[in-house]
């Protein structure tokens, strides 16, 4: 008996210590990971991260902190972690392959959350379609359509292709083509479109508006039309312009011509004397 008393004695004494490690290990370990997850909290919220994603890496940082703080502690107890390790390791690579699409949309939401290449609010062309940005969260972007649609948009979709930015600067160049007749004056249409840049006092003085001939097209002379404006008056302007000189191109008698074409017909000798014959005999 006393044996076994002394024999006990020493394997409490022996796993006792162990168990009182771990137990440590764990406790220390799990504060630490909280500490550790609150700093990244505050470098994230400093550095102005979407407050979705920063709580998404917190979560995920802090569980694999507390995962590698658990397989601490069981190894001080003398159990064997390789194979907890492995299992870990198998079972992250099957989620990454089921969530192979998502865990793409996911590093591109976080490029999008570092590199900013457009903010809410922003008219943008990005997936294959075009609106208002409205959100931008961790696996898609939201986008309202000018006509009021709500397009989610998967973020490797957004990062997958070119990314316009339509009001990332302050000032936008209106592009006009405006056709006029070739029996009409240039230099009267250049003045009459001067006139009508000079009317509009959302236009720009720098950068100057460019006016000038772009194509002698089949049935026009096309001029460009290119005003500078603020962003936030491009479609304003764009539409005031073309009503602007419409109106006034009628008031002075500057024509702008519908496509048309002058065809020539030319007969030979046989058919004149068909047609004749056919007159004679009717």
């Amino acid at each position: 008996m006393e044996a076994i008393l002394l024999k006990g004695q020493e394997l409490l004494a022996f796993y006792g210590l162990k168990v009182v490690a771990a137990l440590a290990i764990f406790i220390i370990g799990r504060i630490a990971a909280g500490m550790l997850r609150g700093v990244l909290k505050k470098m994230m919220e400093k550095g102005q991260v979407e407050p979705t994603l920063t709580s998404f890496i917190c979560s995920v940082s802090y569980v694999a902190m507390l995962a590698f703080v658990i397989i601490a502690a069981l190894g001080k107890l003398g159990v064997q972690t390789a194979s907890f390790v492995a299992v870990l390791g198998a079972a992250g690579l099957a989620v990454g392959l089921a969530l192979q699409g998502s865990l793409s949309n996911f590093a591109s939401g976080v490029l999008l959350v570092i590199f900013t290449p457009f903010k809410v609010g922003d008219y943008v062309e990005a997936g294959g379609t075009s609106g208002t940005v409205e959100e931008i969260s961790i696996f898609s972007t939201i986008i309202k359509s000018p006509d009021n649609k709500r397009i989610i948009v998967p973020n490797a979709s957004v990062t997958g292709a070119n990314i316009i930015n339509h009001t990332a600067n302050d000032q936008r160049r209106v592009d006009l083509v405006v056709g006029v007749g070739y029996g009409d004056d240039i230099d009267l249409v250049r003045t009459t479109l001067q006139e009508i840049l000079a009317k509009d006092d959302r236009l720009l003085a720098e950068p100057a508006p460019t006016i000038g001939v772009v194509e002698l097209a089949e049935s026009s002379v096309n001029l460009v039309v290119r005003p500078w404006v603020k962003t936030a008056d491009y479609w304003a302007v764009y539409f005031d312009l073309n009503e602007a000189i419409k109106k006034t191109f009628d008031e002075k008698g500057i024509s702008i011509p519908f496509p048309q074409r002058d065809l020539h017909l030319t007969m030979d000798g046989a058919a004149l004397e068909g047609i004749a014959t056919l007159r004679s005999a009717s």
